[in-house]
């Protein structure tokens, strides 16, 4: 146990909206923070709804750290939860990305900001501003602990610029968008089945097998809080396979390096 230690009912209770965040959170708060995640690994942040224990971290919690980019569940939540906690500081860890509009939904912004190794950057930055402002005595600790990590988001970057850099065609077609942030960043294009939250119609399931055959592509992505069947249709249709790529991951850093990879031998 070294100095900066503290027992669990000395540590900052954060809550967080989804998975990649909290990686970002203990990444830079270490041993001096206790973290909540709202919509846990597998669930859908955009029809969850929070347990009872989830409200008690929330009742106790001193930070709530959103993603603050138009993700549903905070869309649908937030509002519940100060009231829970008019006392807790909500801190917006978007602050500062350029959002992009939402494909999916042809209104508001695209909320996935968090695939983008660069955005992560800006999330991190905006997590230990605020650490150091609700818990001055860490300052030293949290920016150590920030500019480690930060340099592992760099390597990251580079290792999906190099996982990717012998890709043949840009385009990716995935059941859900949640791929914008890392196609503009490593010059990807994402072919989504699902139109506007909807599932595919007979027509659209016939139009994405041809537009996959046209564009030879033999690989479905999906994603582990909706359902494969329709992404299996299409597999099938060309012959191809489908693949699982979570945007949900907690575990962030090695999450994206395998994401690269089955991007990169599609």
């Amino acid at each position: 146990m070294n100095k900066q230690s503290q027992s669990s009912n000395d540590k900052i209770g954060i809550v967080v909206t989804v998975g990649p965040q909290q990686e970002f959170v203990k990444q830079v708060g270490g041993d001096r923070v206790n973290v909540t995640v709202m919509v846990p690994q597998g669930a859908d942040p955009h029809t969850y709804e929070p347990l009872p224990n989830q409200m008690k971290q929330v009742q106790k919690a001193k930070i709530y750290f959103t993603v603050g980019s138009g993700i549903e569940f905070e869309l649908a939540w937030m509002e519940k939860l100060r009231g829970i906690n008019p006392e807790m500081k909500v801190v917006n860890t978007s602050q500062g990305i350029e959002l992009l509009p939402n494909a999916e939904e042809n209104t508001g912004n695209d909320p996935h900001v968090w695939v983008s190794p660069k955005n992560a950057k800006i999330m991190v930055e905006n997590i230990c501003t605020s650490l150091v402002e609700v818990d001055p005595e860490g300052k030293d600790y949290y920016q150590k602990n920030r500019d480690e990590y930060l340099k592992q988001l760099d390597e990251l970057d580079q290792n999906i610029q190099q996982t990717l850099s012998g890709k043949k065609h840009t385009k990716i077609m995935v059941y859900h968008p949640s791929w914008a942030y890392f196609c503009r960043d490593y010059n990807l294009i994402q072919i989504p089945i699902e139109s506007q939250g909807k599932e595919p119609t007979p027509q659209g399931i016939a139009s994405m097998v041809d537009q996959a055959r046209k564009d030879n592509i033999t690989v479905i992505f999906v994603t582990p809080q909706f359902s494969s069947s329709n992404a299996q249709v299409i597999a099938q249709e060309i012959g191809g396979k489908v693949v699982v790529v979570d945007a949900l991951s907690d575990n962030y850093l090695v999450n994206m390096k395998k994401v690269a990879k089955s991007f990169a031998n599609s």
